[in-house]
């Protein structure tokens, strides 16, 4: 098994992130922090509790579609900086 100090530089690595000795000993107290609470997680009695992606009960609050009344293309199109008759023109972003 790799040491906590080759697991944190490890992930550092992947992160692109560069830790001097103070912020590797730092993430290494911190990892073992989060190992331990982990641990104790472990350890719960689970059984009959049923998996859930939430706290608290959650239903789907997106409305139905309905058919509105819309803009006309000229309200929209009258305080662009710059467009064709139809459209909007804007800077290219992509040679």
């Amino acid at each position: 098994m790799r040491t906590a100090k080759e697991i944190v530089e490890y992930v550092a690595e992947l992160s692109r992130i560069k830790l001097d000795e103070d912020e590797t000993e730092k993430m290494i107290k911190e990892l073992g922090e989060v190992i331990e609470y982990m641990d104790i997680l472990q350890g719960l009695d689970t059984e009959g509790v049923e998996p859930m992606s939430h706290v608290f009960p959650i239903t789907n609050v997106m409305r139905e579609d309905e058919v509105t009344p819309s803009f006309e293309r000229e309200d929209i199109l009258r305080n662009a900086p710059e467009r064709t008759d139809e459209t909007l023109v804007v800077p290219k972003t992509i040679e």
